[in-house]
């Protein structure tokens, strides 16, 4: 395909025109359907809803980053397994980073918020299990029954609905 009648190259694929004797030539294309692109394309915006739902991600995410603190500082030395607060700030730095990137790709309208969206309820779900069926009777485990109904739970469901959302548009 040509660029412009100057010549020029390098340019983006909105900033390519074909002419209309370029159209005819369309068999040097491979069979392909040929669409010309014009300059004044609007650029994507975001589904109604989506960017509050990114906006609140991100916030999301960045309030798990001192989180990761706590995690590393706090979980007991005591723990059977070995390397047991990497396991858990590991976690929840993934979590954060899905949370993030599902965030900050949503609010921009990029559709690729659907493969992060997709992949961050796992990790939060893992998360509420572990963290409930690893706590201790009474109050260890009364705070990881409330993060995982109060924040981690809800953030699968909304990331989840997100990429549902996103196939849907798609089908």
């Amino acid at each position: 395909m040509k660029g412009r009648a100057d010549g020029e190259r390098g340019k983006t694929m909105r900033q390519l025109l074909l002419h209309d004797d370029e159209l005819a030539g369309a068999e040097d294309f491979g069979g392909a359907e040929v669409i010309p692109l014009h300059e004044g394309a609007e650029e994507p915006h975001p589904a109604r809803g989506m960017g509050r739902a990114g906006r609140l991600l991100v916030a999301c995410g960045l309030a798990l980053l001192p989180w990761l603190y706590v995690l590393a500082t706090g979980l007991p030395a005591t723990a059977t397994a070995e390397h047991w607060p990497i396991a858990w700030v590991g976690l929840d730095a993934l979590e954060a980073l899905g949370l993030i990137a599902t965030g900050l790709l949503a609010a921009r309208g990029d559709r690729r918020h659907a493969l992060a969206a997709a992949a961050t309820p796992t990790l939060l779900v893992v998360d509420a299990w572990f963290d409930t069926t690893t706590a201790t009777p009474g109050g260890d485990f009364a705070a990881a029954l409330a993060m995982a109904l109060g924040a981690e739970l809800p953030l699968a469901a909304l990331c989840g609905r997100l990429a549902l959302r996103a196939l849907s548009r798609l089908a």
